[in-house]
């Protein structure tokens, strides 16, 4: 009949979110990877933006700021995948329970909370792996590990420190990722909504935006976990045995005895161009609209 409506696509409406946002997760850390591995040199005392990335292109060249893209596309298959295909569902059940109105602030912030700390839990392991290859290159040559890939960390980190040592590190990164997506989440679709509604703006702009609101609070609310979780994540006992932190309660009250509040914000202006424009955003509009393209 004329009015009949279309069949269903059988699990793809399920899984569409997850998908689109691991594939959109994953094409924009081809483009952010040089940035974040400056990032984490500048948080493991390497010097400014400027001197690390004049110290890497001399000593490794342009490869090494892709340095463990491997863990790092990983990362976004796990990460990004599972906290933004469980923030649609999320959002999704909220409107249905609210009427099919928009969802106040609050609401997306909680739903934020959750799906970043779903997505950290399932993602760590990829981004301890992501932090150890690319704090490897600062390590003294006698205690680099020497990953090749990703899947070669993980094997290792299993093989030598046990299953568990996966999730080293995975109270911060979770804490984090729950701080990160409050900020990222939550404010990308409250200025959407803005620069649509409120200013008229077009697409182009609107998700501009919108991208570089959300990832100016994603930073400002997430790299100090950020800083601890590289911290715990890249340290080696010493001849001892003895770990510098023996936890992230341990890091962060002697990161903050030793610099001071301001510590937990170093390279703040690189992590904040790191994220905002947020790429994810941009790559996941223009999946979106493939799609609509070919009918899915």
């Amino acid at each position: 009949m004329a009015d009949e409506k279309p069949k269903s696509l059988g699990v793809w409406p399920t899984v569409k979110p997850f998908v689109n946002g691991g594939a959109s997760g994953m094409l924009a850390t081809c483009v952010i990877q040089p940035i974040d591995m400056i990032k984490v040199r500048i948080q493991l005392g390497q010097g400014s933006a400027g001197e690390v990335t004049r110290n890497m292109l001399k000593n490794d060249g342009v490869g090494a700021f892709y340095k463990g893209l491997s863990a790092g596309l990983l990362r976004q298959a796990t990460y990004t995948t599972a906290r933004l295909g469980s923030f649609r569902i999320l959002t999704s059940k909220a409107i249905e329970a609210n009427d099919g109105k928009p969802l106040p602030l609050y609401q997306k912030a909680l739903c934020g909370l959750t799906a970043g700390a779903i997505g950290a839990s399932v993602g760590s392991p990829a981004d301890l792996a992501l932090i150890r290859m690319q704090a490897d290159a600062t390590l003294p040559l006698a205690q680099r590990r020497h990953y090749t890939n990703a899947f070669h960390a993980l094997y290792r980190i299993t093989a030598d420190e046990g299953v568990l040592a996966l999730w080293k590190g995975a109270g911060p990164t979770v804490v984090r990722a729950m701080a990160l997506n409050m900020g990222m989440l939550a404010s990308y679709d409250q200025s959407v909504e803005f620069f649509k509604d409120s200013l008229g703006c077009g697409e182009a702009a609107t998700i501009v935006g919108a991208s570089s609101i959300s990832g100016f609070f994603a930073a400002a609310c997430s790299l100090p976990f950020d800083y601890v979780k590289t911290q715990i994540q890249k340290m080696q006992p010493d001849a001892a045995g003895k770990y510098p932190y023996t936890g992230s309660l341990d890091c962060a009250m002697k990161t903050l005895k030793a610099g001071g509040p301001f510590k937990f914000y170093t390279g703040f202006p690189v992590y904040c161009v790191r994220i905002a424009p947020h790429m994810t955003w941009i790559f996941l509009n223009q999946i979106q609209k493939f799609e609509k393209t070919i009918g899915l």
